[in-house]
C-alpha cells in the first residue's frame, strides 16, 4: 500500500499539534489525513471510515490515549480488523512504556515528534497494520473452510470451533506425522474461570455469547493453522503442531491467556472481565508414540493442576 492510499487519523485535544503533525505527514506524502480534536470524535471517524494509522495524545480530557486504545482494539475485534496505533506522550520511564505497549499500542514517539522520524514510524507502523489484517483474512478463509466442515458434523454448533471429533482426527494425523518426521504436537486446554458464574447469573444465551467471543479471540492469537475445538461446556482445545520440534515456545501458552485476559467481553448483558486457566502437553516426534486420547488425558491433568493452582493460569 502506498503513503497515499493510507488512511490516518491524528487525534488531540491541541489544535496546533493536529496542524504540525498533519502538515508533516502531507510533506511526507501522506495524504488520507483526518484530525480530531478528542477521542469520541476519533472513534466516530472510525465508524464512518477505518483507519490504519491512529496517531493519538497520551493526556487527553474526557478519554486519554491508553482509554481510546482499548476501545480501538475491542472495535477491531468485533469487526475483525487491525488498526495500528502511536501514541505520543512526553512521559519518561519505561514503565510508561510498558503501560501501553500492555494495552496494544503499537509505538510512541516523543513530543514534539522529529518530522522524518515521525514519517518513519507511521510507515512502519502502516505495514504492521497491513501483515495483521492479512492474517485476519487468512484467518478468515480458515474459519470460512472449517463452516464447510459442519457438513460432516465436525464443528461446535455454538462457539463455531471445532468439535471432539475434530480434535481427535486432527490429533492423530499431527501425532503421526510428527513421529515420523520429528516434530512436535502442543494440546492445550483452556476454561474461563468465571464462565459457570456468569452463566447461572445471566443464562445460556450470555454464555453462548462469550463462547462464541472466546473463539474469535482465540482464532486471532493463535496460528491460522491450528486447530481450536470446544469439547466440553468450557474447555476450549488447541493443536499446535511443528515441523521442528524445538521450534515449540511457552510463550505461545502466555499469549494465550493475555488475549483472553487483556478485555472484557462484550454481551448482550454487558461487558464481563475473565480471566483464562491453561494446561498444556507437549509431545515431541523422538519421544514414544501416544495416542490422541493420551496426550488429551495429560492435556486435561495440566488443565486440573492450573485450575488448582492459585498462584498462576498455566500448566505444561
Amino acid at each position: 500500500m502506498s503513503r497515499h492510499d493510507l488512511s490516518i487519523i491524528i487525534v488531540d485535544d491541541l489544535q496546533f499539534s493536529r496542524i504540525v503533525v498533519k502538515t508533516a505527514l502531507k510533506k511526507a506524502g501522506y495524504n488520507g489525513v483526518r484530525m480530531a480534536d478528542s477521542a469520541t470524535e476519533a472513534l466516530r471517524m472510525l465508524e464512518e471510515k477505518p483507519a490504519d494509522v491512529v496517531l493519538a495524545d497520551w493526556m487527553m480530557p474526557e478519554m486519554d490515549g491508553l482509554e481510546l486504545t482499548d476501545k480501538i482494539r475491542l472495535r477491531d475485534e468485533e469487526n475483525g480488523a487491525y488498526t495500528a496505533i502511536i501514541l505520543f506522550t512526553a512521559n519518561e520511564g519505561t514503565e510508561f512504556l510498558v503501560e501501553a505497549f500492555d494495552h496494544g499500542v503499537d509505538d510512541y514517539l516523543r513530543k514534539p515528534p522529529i518530522p522524518e522520524e515521525l514519517a518513519a514510524r507511521v510507515n512502519a507502523a502502516a505495514r504492521i497494520a497491513a501483515m495483521q489484517n492479512d492474517l485476519l483474512e487468512t484467518s478468515r478463509q480458515m474459519e470460512s473452510r472449517i463452516r464447510r466442515l459442519e457438513e460432516v458434523a465436525l464443528i461446535d454448533p455454538i462457539s463455531g470451533a471445532g468439535n471432539l471429533r475434530l480434535l481427535t482426527q486432527e490429533l492423530r494425523a499431527h501425532l503421526l506425522e510428527a513421529s515420523s518426521r520429528d516434530g512436535g504436537v502442543c494440546l492445550a486446554m483452556l476454561v474461563l474461570d468465571q464462565l459457570d458464574d456468569i452463566s447461572d447469573k445471566h443464562g445460556l444465551d450470555v454464555e453462548q455469547e462469550i463462547l462464541v467471543g472466546l473463539h474469535r479471540r482465540l482464532r486471532r492469537t493463535v496460528r491460522p493453522t491450528d486447530t481450536i475445538t470446544r469439547i466440553d461446556d468450557n474447555v476450549f482445545a488447541i493443536i499446535m503442531h511443528h515441523t521442528n520440534a524445538a521450534d515449540y515456545r511457552e510463550a505461545s501458552l502466555e499469549r494465550i491467556v493475555v488475549s483472553v485476559n487483556q478485555r472484557p467481553f462484550k454481551t448482550s448483558a454487558g461487558d464481563f472481565e475473565m480471566t483464562a486457566s491453561l494446561g498444556a502437553y507437549y509431545y515431541k516426534g523422538s519421544d514414544k508414540m501416544i495416542s490422541a486420547r493420551e496426550i488429551m488425558a495429560l492435556a486435561q491433568e495440566k488443565l486440573g493442576q492450573a485450575l488448582a493452582n492459585e498462584d498462576g493460569s498455566i500448566e505444561s
